[in-house]
């Protein structure tokens, strides 16, 4: 049985400068456990050797493994390999894991000088129990996603205020 396909998104806004936000998500690191309430490292960062030395080409020669805690008790091991990035604008992912499929987190400044986030995701779930579920838990499972990018968006506004107010 193929699982459905979930199309995700989201839209955050925050006070910050397009640098501030992009310093932070496109972090080659990849730490966004760091920020992101009920996000722990799943297994170390890996990055192919000989990457370059620049951000982006360190960003795209890095896979993150970062699980996450869903509202509903259970946990998602993601994989995350950046494909393609465009400074400022856009980052595209491959996915893996517990979710097979790509997203992209792209940022734009406002009228009024703030930043907004857009992100897009179109996964499959590939766990036998979410893929079985899937036909009737579909509600609950986009609800858990919405709770989810919640907490994440709370998480970078904070981290966000915190490195302003060191500055």
């Amino acid at each position: 049985m193929t699982a459905r396909l979930y199309d995700l998104s989201s839209s955050w806004m925050f006070p910050n400068s397009r640098q501030e936000v992009w310093d932070v998500i496109a972090d080659p690191n990849m730490a966004w456990q760091d920020w992101w309430p009920g996000c722990t490292q799943g297994i170390p960062l890996q990055r192919v050797p000989d990457a370059g030395t620049s951000k982006t080409e360190l960003l795209l020669a890095s896979t993150a493994t970062l699980n996450f805690k869903a509202s509903l008790g259970y946990t998602l091991s993601v994989m995350y390999h950046p494909t393609h990035v465009e400074t400022l604008n856009e980052v595209t992912f491959n996915a893996g894991g517990d979710l097979a499929g790509e997203g992209r987190v792209t940022l734009s400044s406002t009228s009024n000088g703030q930043t907004q986030m857009d992100i897009e995701w179109r996964v499959r779930p590939t766990s036998h129990w979410m893929t079985f579920f899937s036909p009737v838990a579909r509600p609950v499972f986009t609800y858990a996603h919405a709770a989810l990018m919640r907490r994440g968006e709370a998480g970078l506004r904070a981290y966000l205020a915190r490195k302003t107010d060191k500055n």
